[in-house]
């Protein structure tokens, strides 16, 4: 089969020409990496991604296809993806489909065929910036960077209400001994699974919903949950935490949910250089001294020198790459949160412990 063209065009100017897969169109985002080896449909499928073009640096995408289980919502919610060899033939026999199949089925634009590895040390000394991939715009320059300049920018975007559930919805058994109250601000399947593992029964929240709502459950505790966008535009979301932590209960942040309890302590965030994304990023727990291989998706993180100086949050966790702060917990009331995704799937389980120190603070 003769392969359709397509260009992925960065802010900065720079150029490649390769292959189309998935859905012939125009897709823009903001351009990142993932280093992780596998776990392509879970990145696609992660609502932290929106608004996001993916370079998955592993060199074979689609060659073990798409399977219904895993996934971290109901759809892709990338705005595309660049791979070095895509495959459209794959070989898990439980697989429902390929990959290129479900990529074309959610509209979503990709270019293959490209040196992938030459494209990542690029953003990682420019930084992520927007970008865009096309297969309409072949010999238009000028019509493809108008169509780039439509992107917005991803710093002071808010994400998190256009991805959450319209309703609420419960996950786990209604028999569990422990309630608690989800603020959806882009929350992933695996969070969900890991509480109801522990024997939690979840009542999953719109972003913006009010403390008088999240109360009238009666929840023993409160979890912030991931999501996409800049934190530090989430005001709405700030009070609320603000109002949770004056209940005394147990709180939980994972991910931008932490970057959102920091807001509420009056620690301030920042957006990164090109962000921590990938299954094996070391962290050091400050607490017991011990490592943990972290999966990680982030391109905003807490600002370390504001926790420092700061006399009800210290900080827990550090990433060992960068030294930026990668958990932290109150020193007066019983609410810690990681940057990282300690549900990790696929990725190393080391720091599934999270859950059950959690599920104890609520006991």
């Amino acid at each position: 089969m003769k392969k359709q063209k397509a260009t992925l065009l960065l802010a900065d100017g720079t150029m490649f020409k390769g292959s189309l897969i998935g859905s012939a169109g125009t897709n823009g985002g903001e351009i990142c990496f993932n280093t992780g080896m596998t776990g392509y449909q879970e990145i696609y499928t992660d609502p932290s991604y929106t608004g996001q073009i993916i370079v998955t640096t592993t060199s074979h995408i689609g060659n073990y296809g798409v399977i219904d289980s895993e996934v971290e919502s109901d759809h892709p919610t990338i705005a595309g993806i660049v791979v070095n060899s895509f495959s459209e033939i794959y070989s898990r026999l439980d697989a429902s489909g390929s990959l290129q199949e479900y990529l074309d089925k959610y509209k979503i634009t990709g270019i293959a065929d490209i040196d992938t590895r030459k494209l990542v040390r690029h953003i990682r000394a420019k930084g992520a910036m927007n970008a865009i991939i096309s297969s309409e715009y072949e010999d238009d320059l000028a019509g493809l960077k108008a169509q780039l300049n439509l992107v917005p920018d991803m710093n002071g975007l808010e994400l998190s209400s256009q991805v959450c559930t319209k309703e609420p919805f419960y996950y786990g058994s209604e028999d569990a001994s422990i309630k608690v109250a989800c603020l959806d601000f882009g929350i992933k399947l695996n969070i969900l699974r890991n509480l109801a593992d522990r024997g939690v029964y979840c009542k999953v929240f719109p972003a913006k919903t009010k403390l008088e709502e999240l109360q009238s459950w009666n929840p023993d505790g409160y979890f912030l949950s991931n999501g996409p966008g800049d934190p530090a535009v989430m005001e709405y979301a700030v009070e609320t935490t603000k109002e949770i932590l004056e209940t005394g209960k147990p709180v939980f942040g994972i991910c931008l949910g932490h970057q959102i309890l920091a807001e509420a302590c009056g620690i301030s965030t920042y957006k990164m250089h090109h962000g921590h994304r990938g299954l094996n990023h070391p962290i050091k727990n400050i607490l017991t001294g011990k490592s943990e291989i972290t999966s990680q998706n982030h391109g905003f993180v807490v600002k370390r020198e504001d926790v420092e100086k700061s006399d009800t949050v210290e900080m827990t966790h550090v990433h060992l790459n960068d030294n930026t702060v990668a958990g932290i917990k109150l020193k007066n009331k019983p609410a810690f949160s990681v940057q990282y995704h300690p549900e990790s799937s696929p990725g190393p389980h080391d720091s599934r412990y999270l859950f059950d120190d959690f599920v104890s603070l609520m006991k």
